[in-house]
């Protein structure tokens, strides 16, 4: 019997290896295994359904004895590098630098007490606690509320993770009083902002991340009042967010500026709605142990769709050196008390509503956004 191996850290760029691909032959009779490796340069997550996708449909087509045409993509890769050098130095793009700079402005407690330090804080040393949500209240959080506050998954997962911070740093004793702002780094899969230029299948690492400062008010603040707050505080980025990135890493001007100042301590990512099945075909990953980690703490989340309902799956990374485990375990079950408070929300049949960001033709105030709704509200029944 014949063992291929295939070692990740073998695809580097410093060999030049970007991509392998390796046929396990199970021997006659019985099914093989085709694995592909390929390193997070080259491919990201969007990037693997494109592929994931386009390989099963050629490995059927060539199970049937016809050849696998394969649909271009409309953008390379290279042509997209070049549209954000160009954007770097756009002055609508510069313009948004003092936005940048305010919402990076003050400070925060350090959790775990430090800052991180790349040799001991590493992707090696990283912890992972569950944040566990009822799956009776699954989807409330990711179709109920986003349809009624007009908003998205992600914009639901981060007013429950501010609220859960703030109170989550009183009871450590960071701050005096339960509350205040919470600054997030958020990641997002970068493919929003081609203007014209359909990236939608072009393959590559393509992501943006952007900080927002999120202030989720008074900690028994009502659950619709948290959702539409934090809703407004993640549209108040200045465009759509990329612009961040390209200050940052591709002016050399800007550059420096932003970052001269401290980011943020919590990264969050949602990775997105999976439907069920995926055809035999398994996508998965791992990070070189040594790279330092980017952030004291990681939030993350996806939802995938199944026979009874949607699954949420969501959790906390941590390095171990830096903050302990019963610690995390809190955090994570303020955040999960808070997506519960959110999904019992849902059920009050006055919840939902607009916020300003909704209407951007026009200049109104929250107050008078449900003042109107009110009045509509108030005529409908009236009529009935």
């Amino acid at each position: 019997t014949e063992i291929y191996t295939l070692s990740l850290h073998d695809a580097l760029p410093i060999s030049g290896v970007m991509v392998q691909v390796v046929w396990l032959d199970a021997g006659p009779g019985r099914a093989g295994r085709l694995v592909v490796a390929g390193h997070h340069l080259v491919v990201d997550g969007v990037s693997w359904r494109v592929l994931v996708a386009d390989l099963a449909q050629a490995c059927a087509v060539g199970m049937a004895g016809e050849v696998p045409v394969v649909e271009p993509a409309a953008v390379s890769f290279r042509g997209w590098s070049q549209y954000l050098a160009a954007q770097a130095a756009d002055p609508a793009r510069v313009a948004e630098l003092p936005a940048w700079q305010q919402i990076l402005d003050g400070r925060e407690p350090l959790i775990g007490g430090r800052a991180l330090d790349p040799a001991r804080d590493t992707a090696g040393s990283v912890r992972r606690v569950p944040v566990v949500v009822p799956a009776g209240q699954v989807a409330a959080l990711v179709s109920g509320l986003p349809g009624m506050f007009h908003c998205t998954v992600a914009d639901v997962l981060l007013a429950g993770l501010a609220a859960a911070v703030a109170a989550w740093r009183a009871e450590q004793g960071e701050q005096g009083e339960p509350g205040g702002p919470v600054l997030v780094d958020v990641e997002g899969h970068g493919r929003d902002a081609g203007g014209d230029l359909d990236v939608s299948r072009t393959v590559g690492w393509f992501t943006s991340v952007h900080p927002v400062r999120l202030d989720p008010g008074p900690v028994d603040v009502a659950a619709g009042e948290l959702l539409k707050a934090v809703k407004e505080q993640v549209r108040a980025v200045p465009g759509d967010g990329l612009g961040f990135g390209l200050l940052r890493h591709l002016n050399p001007d800007t550059g420096p500026v932003l970052a001269g100042l401290a980011g943020p301590q919590i990264g969050f990512n949602y990775l997105g709605h999976f439907p069920a099945g995926e055809g035999g075909w398994r996508m998965g990953g791992e990070s070189d142990p040594a790279m330092p980690v980017a952030h004291a703490l990681e939030a993350g989340a996806l939802v995938r769709d199944q026979p009874d309902g949607p699954e949420l799956t969501s959790w906390l990374a941590f390095p171990r050196h830096l903050l302990d485990k019963a610690a995390a375990e809190g955090l994570a079950t303020a955040w999960a008390t808070a997506l519960t408070r959110l999904a019992v929300h849902a059920t009050d049949p006055a919840a939902g509503g607009h916020t300003p960001s909704d209407f951007p033709l026009l200049t109104l105030d929250q107050d008078e956004i449900e003042e109107f709704e009110a009045t509509v509200t108030k005529t409908r029944g009236a009529s009935q």
